[in-house]
């Protein structure tokens, strides 16, 4: 479900070809007039996962329905000022405002675009150790990723030997989606190890995706200012 008006993931999934692992599209952002809007944000029956992406202005009170069935929330961060004071935002606004409980285990932070031994990298780091919230995982500043967005790619299905950093870098973060509701976070693995070291006592930290129990899981994707189940 895309509910960001930019509409990168109905874009991204648009591009995608026949032999390609099937992925169903909503345009949640558009309104049609035709049909009634439950029936426009219907899930397929098949369906085994659901993720919500959001807009990145999305109003606070808007959060407690956008997250209610999520089972995960991922909220991305970039190394910038800008994004980690909308993160810190963020992160307030789904505690206070959407009521969600640290000991859920439901809150992931993925720090986003990161390049390695820089000032910045270090900052964000620090700041996310303050948070008390898992970083699930540390995604690096990769072209795979451009290239992904303009093929209608994931990593996963790119070859092996272009993207292999990449995928293992999902690796704990798909470990965290997977894990049961309350569980302790597990350590960061080889590709989050200096993230690990940086909050220290088996705490880890990291735009967020929701993921929705029923027809399957879900989760939500929360950039500092977006949210997506699945």
């Amino acid at each position: 479900m895309d509910f960001d008006p930019q509409g990168s993931t109905l874009r991204w999934v648009r591009k995608r070809h026949p032999a390609q692992a099937p992925i169903h599209v909503i345009a949640a952002f558009e309104k049609d007039t035709r049909t009634t809007r439950a029936f426009q944000l219907r899930v397929p029956d098949v369906a085994t996962h659901v993720i919500v992406d959001t807009p990145a202005a999305l109003d606070p009170h808007q959060l407690p329905e956008m997250t209610r069935d999520a089972d995960k929330i991922l909220v991305p961060v970039l190394p910038s000022d800008i994004d980690i004071h909308a993160c810190s935002r963020c992160i307030r606004d789904l505690l206070l405002v959407a009521k969600i409980r640290r000991e859920e285990d439901r809150i992931g932070v993925i720090a986003n675009r990161i390049r390695r031994n820089t000032l910045t990298y270090q900052s964000l780091i620090r700041f996310l150790h303050t948070l008390g919230i898992p970083i699930v995982a540390t995604i690096r500043d990769s072209q795979n990723y451009v290239r992904g967005a303009e093929l209608g790619l994931g990593v996963h299905e790119m070859k092996s030997y272009l993207a292999q950093d990449d995928v293992a870098q999902w690796v704990p973060l798909v470990e965290w989606l997977a894990g049961p509701l309350g569980a302790a976070p597990t350590p960061p693995g080889p590709s989050s190890q200096d993230a690990g070291q940086q909050v220290g006592d088996g705490q880890t930290v990291g735009d967020a995706e929701p993921v929705k129990s029923g027809s399957g899981s879900q989760a939500v994707r929360t950039a500092p200012e977006a949210l997506v189940s699945a």
